[in-house]
């Protein structure tokens, strides 16, 4: 070819190991991406020597642009093999990272469980709705008329101390944090039609010290039943059929003579528990009684027509000799192992 003539095979070859170059020094498939601007693309020297073509004399392009046309298919060749490595070796590694051993021990998530307390409420509860009674709710931030004046609690009775209740501030609002859930017994008095039968289970709250024993926040049932005619003993055939189910066929009761403001004659409800660990005892389970005239008055309801019956006990303490827990740190700690004890339940 002639010295004039821009496009001989010394300058295609340079122009060639110049791209070669670039590909080969490309360290992944972004980097080749890159590269590629340098080697095929309009500012690279292939492309530069591709745009002489025009200006060459007839006779010389033909031969130009075969040297042009074999110089670009080297340097396609070159970069498509770089990039297949790197695609193949970029596949090869997310393989690797997604690998699984088949013979490695399988991770396990634990199943969660219910708190027992949760799962003995709706036991309870359960027991209730089957006798056609009515779950009954009210709030935990209550009035204190509802939880001491409507139940015939005295201005001076020592429930009310600051020593037993949480008062909220201002004192003047009369707030509480309900000491039991009695107060759902006049709420459901005040709103439905007689006769009426609810179980009101629910969290109260007294300022007990937390030990093996007590807790400042605990769970009660309490039950209440007003209609024509009743009489102590629907009281304790009621409470009879309860303690059976919840204690078995064997399980007795007994009511010993007591005193609570909202019932007369008011009873301490104990019950023989025939599976109690170390052997069958009588248990102190709870209070009951026929419900107070002065509280039926309170609700607007003549205790000349209506009479009726109450009960009250603690979950946790349903839970400990039922269950044989031994100390109540083990019912609000959260420790899953205890909750697991009692079997998974959703």
């Amino acid at each position: 070819m002639s010295g004039s003539n821009p496009i001989s095979e010394s300058t295609v070859a340079q122009a060639v190991a110049a791209a070669l170059a670039a590909i080969s020094g490309a360290t992944d498939l972004a980097s080749l991406r890159s590269a590629k601007q340098a080697t095929v693309g309009e500012q690279s020297e292939i492309s530069k020597l591709n745009a002489q073509l025009k200006a060459l004399e007839p006779e010389h392009k033909a031969a130009a642009g075969a040297l042009i046309g074999k110089a670009r298919a080297e340097i396609n060749a070159a970069f498509s093999s770089k990039e297949e490595q790197f695609a193949a070796a970029e596949e090869l590694a997310k393989l690797s990272a997604e690998n699984v051993d088949m013979t490695a021990v399988a991770m396990r998530v634990p199943f969660g469980a219910r708190h027992p307390l949760s799962l003995l409420q709706d036991q309870i509860s359960d027991v209730f709705v089957g006798m056609g009674w009515e779950i009954a709710e009210g709030p935990e931030l209550e009035h204190e008329w509802f939880n001491f004046d409507a139940l015939n609690f005295d201005a001076d009775h020592p429930a009310r101390a600051m020593q037993d209740t949480f008062f909220v501030e201002p004192v003047e609002s009369h707030l509480v944090l309900r000491t039991h859930t009695s107060p759902v017994q006049v709420r459901s008095l005040l709103e439905r039609e007689l006769p009426v039968y609810v179980l009101c289970p629910g969290r109260v709250f007294r300022t007990d010290e937390l030990d093996a024993t007590h807790t400042p926040v605990f769970h009660q049932v309490e039950g209440l039943a007003i209609d024509k005619g009743l009489t102590m003993a629907d009281l304790r055939g009621t409470l009879e059929h309860f303690a059976r189910i919840m204690f078995g066929a064997e399980a007795q009761i007994r009511l010993r003579p007591s005193f609570f403001p909202f019932t007369e004659p008011s009873a301490e409800l104990d019950v023989w528990h025939p599976g109690a660990k170390g052997g069958a005892r009588w248990v102190e389970w709870g209070g009951c009684g026929m419900v107070n005239p002065n509280v039926l008055l309170a609700a607007g309801i003549d205790p000349e027509i209506y009479q009726g019956f109450a009960f009250g006990m603690g979950i946790e303490r349903t839970l400990m000799f039922r269950n044989d827990v031994r100390d109540m740190h083990d019912m609000v700690e959260a420790d899953i192992r205890f909750s697991q004890q009692f079997g998974v339940n959703l």
